[in-house]
């Protein structure tokens, strides 16, 4: 869980305020903290929203849009069980064959990284394209940071290897989005 931590810690000492639109660097694009900073409040909204609009994702973005696009990127996250947004991307992770990614991530061993397309094919050109304009990054830095983000992400809320209540997955997600400086 480093990442998040590094992350944590650097908002802390320094600005934690999202960059509407990081300004690129010469030819490398921003820098993956300004990127994975930029992608928290989206990936917290993914694991928090049910795919039900504005009431599910209240908290996710206001007035319903990151909530409809998380909506529309999910595929209404069909099949959640109650258990949020966090079950429903579980699922779209399992239904795409990435199973022993997901498995690792909500395990309590190292997670297993995601192989390079993966979110493209997972989210599709589409919806990654939606994630990465909301979050004011390029596809490619959204596909990157999500691919460290969401492996990190969920397995800080899945304590003890375990896919927890909506109750307890809810508190999870807004303590780190306090910390995160993205709530």
């Amino acid at each position: 869980m480093g990442l998040l931590d590094d992350l944590i810690g650097q908002l802390a000492g320094g600005s934690p305020q999202r960059p509407s639109a990081p300004a690129p660097r010469a030819g490398s694009g921003p820098d993956m903290s300004t990127v994975l900073v930029a992608l928290a409040p989206v990936v917290l909204a993914m694991l928090r929203n049910s795919g039900r609009s504005t009431q599910s994702g209240a908290g996710a973005g206001g007035g319903g849009g990151l909530a409809d696009i998380l909506g529309k990127v999910l595929g209404g996250a069909q099949g959640s069980s109650g258990m949020g947004g966090l079950g429903g991307l579980l699922e779209q992770f399992q239904r795409a064959g990435f199973g022993d990614q997901t498995r690792s991530w909500v395990g309590t061993g190292q997670n297993i990284p995601l192989p390079p397309g993966a979110l493209e094919q997972i989210f599709g050109r589409g919806g990654l394209s939606e994630i990465a304009r909301t979050a004011g990054v390029s596809e490619d830095d959204a596909s990157r940071g999500l691919s460290q983000l969401l492996p990190e992400m969920v397995d800080r809320v899945t304590p003890g290897g375990q896919v927890p209540d909506e109750d307890s997955l809810l508190a999870s997600l807004s303590d780190l989005s306090r910390r995160l400086g993205a709530g």
